[in-house]
């Protein structure tokens, strides 16, 4: 039987090798001859400072993909919040496509939303705003314009401070807004949709204007290897449990 998977939020980094290795075992174990794509919803590394930073990491993590995608299997990507600044060469090098950051996708007949996440989150206004800049067209040409060591800083200073600030937040602030997850249903009139970002893996149902709204929340890899698969008769299943 024909299936999908969507993955989010694994935050890759040294500093959590078990993370990168249970993500190999993942694709060693689920990515066979069945498997017709796999989506990346963002936050796949724990911080991206630009595609010319060939570490051990990135690269191994691309010979993974690449082999995933010379065996027949669609690879797609939707940036997040951690990773926004990659871009078409590592793209290429990790023989994955792009995508736009909310893109439509025909699951088996059933149109559906995917995106990271973060740009329902609008009671964060302080997030929101740097979210507007960083996504905008000068200011990841000026970051990736300054050398690696000066990005590296930047990057580490960056997720201390991030780090900080949520700590003194409130969850619900943290959390998706249900009035902008109503008005992304509306806006791209589907009424499925999966993301990630707020680490809370579930399934919600929404009663709006007489319909029956489905959103499927990815769940981190900090303490799971969570994944979403949907067959080819649009039977989904969410592993947020097992152990990474």
């Amino acid at each position: 039987m024909r299936k999908t998977y969507f993955i989010s939020d694994l935050h890759l980094s040294d500093d959590y090798p078990q993370i990168t290795q249970a993500f190999f075992d993942f694709l060693a174990m689920h990515m066979n001859a069945d498997v017709d794509a796999l989506y990346i919803l963002g936050d796949f590394f724990e911080v991206w400072i630009g595609d010319d930073e060939q570490s051990p990491l990135a690269i191994s993590v691309a010979n993974k993909l690449k082999a995933v995608a010379q065996a027949g299997i669609n690879i797609f990507f939707t940036h997040g919040n951690r990773d926004f600044l990659l871009s078409k060469r590592y793209a290429k090098q990790a023989g994955f496509t792009l995508l736009p950051e909310q893109h439509i996708v025909d699951l088996y007949g059933t149109p559906t939303l995917v995106l990271h996440g973060d740009e329902m989150c609008t009671q964060d206004i302080a997030y929101q705003k740097f979210r507007k800049k960083s996504r905008g067209w000068w200011w990841p040409r000026l970051i990736l314009s300054l050398p690696l060591s000066v990005r590296r800083n930047i990057a580490r200073n960056g997720r201390a401070k991030s780090k900080a600030n949520q700590m003194g937040k409130a969850a619900e602030i943290l959390d998706v807004t249900p009035s902008a997850v109503l008005e992304m249903f509306e806006r791209y009139n589907v009424a499925h949709m999966i993301h990630g970002h707020t680490h809370r893996p579930d399934v919600h149902i929404h009663e709006h204007n007489n319909k029956r709204l489905t959103r499927t929340v990815l769940g981190d890899w900090y303490s799971q290897s969570s994944y979403l698969v949907v067959n080819e008769t649009g039977e989904q299943e969410l592993v947020k449990d097992k152990p990474a």
